[in-house]
């Protein structure tokens, strides 16, 4: 998996052309998933307009950059359905774009859903995170 950790998702043309660079090919071509998950923990942001925000890009500069397809990953569903219906298309997706917020919440639920397993495979899936979503990879989120 390739890396692009931001603070606040890619605000700039530095950080634009960074993830051209680890895509290897136009936004506009590329299929994402969005992982909303962070956005759930904190009790101050929880579920309501910041999750539709992040989902729908009308806030953010994750799902908002002109992607083929934008996919929702919500990791605190996973154990709930079939591995079948969810893995083949992360494995699919070109990139994968978390969210903020909570880094301890995304946390436990990517190691609880299983997606934290599949990550190894991920090797040509480029990893975008926003603030909790960069913190979570590292080795003490």
């Amino acid at each position: 998996m390739r890396l692009l950790l931001t603070s606040a998702g890619v605000r700039n043309a530095t950080i634009h052309d960074a993830l051209l660079r680890l895509l290897g090919r136009p936004v506009a071509d590329c299929t994402a998933m969005c992982i909303p998950t962070a956005l759930y923990g904190h009790p101050a942001v929880g579920p309501g307009p910041n999750v539709r925000s992040f989902v729908s890009g009308t806030t953010d500069d994750m799902t908002g950059l002109g992607w083929r397809s934008v996919g929702v990953l919500e990791l605190t569903a996973l154990r709930s359905i079939d591995d079948d219906l969810w893995v083949p298309r992360v494995r699919d997706a070109h990139v994968l774009l978390a969210a903020g917020v909570d880094a301890l919440y995304l946390h436990h639920w990517m190691r609880e859903s299983g997606f934290a397993d599949l990550v190894p495979e991920l090797t040509d899936t480029v990893y975008v995170g926003m603030s909790a979503g960069s913190m979570v990879t590292t080795p003490r989120a």
